[in-house]
């Protein structure tokens, strides 16, 4: 395919803090957060401005971001943004889309990923040339259980040992090896030579032949047999018990909204907290009585700590008023649905304003498409 025939041949339009999308409710502006990690007064910053300056919500994103929809100064919230610490690099803001195991260093897996987040994130906004990577590539660093690898990045590090690592190329094991000091070197290595072959193309795997290419450039042959780390993971909910004998609590939200209000709670916590790309929230390291009021106050204000929950089983795009693209208010409708236990199919389902599907998650995933005149339910493909 030419890239006059690609529509990914046009620039990219991905938004961030700064290039705003301009939405039929207003704009749209997305923050990274390199790991998902954000601190309360960090959090706080967000909630203010979303009261002050947009919608009065913050979206999570399915990669681990937050972004505000109906942004009436774009220019005033970026101020807030940097002045917050969540904007350390003008040019380079949309290139920090780095997905990390939100567990990592406190339950489970082989390595604690956190260190390599801040040298990651650090290393490409050191590199003038990467600020040139679209805002759609994706950096995964999975501590060994898969969880982020299966979300199927272009560059990433999944530790297969304590002391080793794969490469992942276009979301696959390659078979490459490496020792787990190299990886992070390794990583902005690959993501340069990205930037010099992708011609027009946004993502790794729409590069003819890509991760042969990079693997030529980096001069890395394979030194294992390929790993099939595809498991699709729904993400942590719920009470996580830790090994120093706290806990971390993960809850959902509809749709990944997270309301103003309820974000000052979760600041009022005063803990460690991240953002998931399967639109949650963890909040880490706390006493076990702590988590138990944490439960009893904010589950009746909206999150969700039930992994059986049918909230849980529903996503949504944005739909009316807020796209202009949409052919209904599909979140109105879904959460009808929802509340009468009307569901028009069981299991995982993605209700959409068109065809165009935006905000659909991985996996086996059933489609609500809206026609004009109701809707469309496509099953899962094989």
């Amino acid at each position: 395919m030419s890239g006059s025939d690609d529509p990914r041949s046009r620039p990219d339009a991905c938004p961030g803090a700064l290039q705003v999308h301009r939405a039929a409710d207003g704009a749209l502006s997305r923050v990274r957060l390199p790991g998902g990690t954000i601190t309360g007064p960090q959090l706080q910053v967000l909630a203010d401005a979303a009261r002050d300056l947009g919608a009065g919500e913050l979206e999570l994103t399915s990669r681990g971001n937050i972004q505000l929809r109906a942004v009436t100064d774009p220019d005033a919230f970026a101020v807030r943004l940097a002045a917050a610490g969540l904007l350390p690099s003008v040019s380079h803001e949309r290139v920090r889309n780095i997905l990390a195991t939100p567990l990592s260093g406190r339950i489970g897996g082989f390595v604690d990923v956190r260190g390599w987040v801040a040298d990651l994130d650090a290393r490409l906004c050191a590199d003038p040339d990467l600020a040139d990577l679209p805002g759609r590539v994706l950096f995964t660093l999975d501590d060994g259980r898969g969880d982020v690898t299966a979300l199927g990045g272009d560059l990433g590090l999944h530790a297969v040992t304590p002391a080793e690592v794969a490469l992942i190329l276009a979301g696959r094991d390659h078979g490459i090896r490496l020792p787990v000091g190299d990886g992070v070197a390794t990583l902005t290595a690959a993501a340069r030579v990205l930037r010099e072959i992708r011609g027009t193309r946004w993502r790794l795997h729409e590069v003819d032949d890509g991760p042969r290419r990079v693997l030529d450039l980096l001069g890395l042959a394979p030194a294992a047999a390929a790993l099939d780390l595809a498991a699709d993971s729904p993400g942590p909910i719920g009470w996580l018990d830790q090994p120093d004998g706290r806990v971390t609590l993960a809850a959902g939200l509809r749709y990944g909204v997270l309301p103003a209000r309820l974000a000052d709670f979760l600041v009022a916590v005063e803990h460690p907290i991240s953002v998931t790309p399967w639109r949650s929230v963890l909040l880490h390291d706390l006493d076990e009585g702590v988590a138990e009021q944490v439960v009893r106050v904010l589950a009746p204000m909206g999150l969700i700590f039930d992994a059986e929950s049918p909230w849980l089983q529903v996503t949504a795009c944005a739909g009316r008023p807020g796209c202009a693209k949409s052919l209904a208010d599909v979140r109105g409708d879904a959460t009808a649905a929802v509340r009468s236990g009307d569901l028009p199919a069981p299991g995982r389902q993605h209700w959409s304003g068109c065809d165009r599907r935006c905000g659909r998650p991985r996996g086996e995933v059933t489609d609500i498409v809206a026609t004009g005149d109701g809707y469309r339910v496509d099953p899962p493909t094989p």
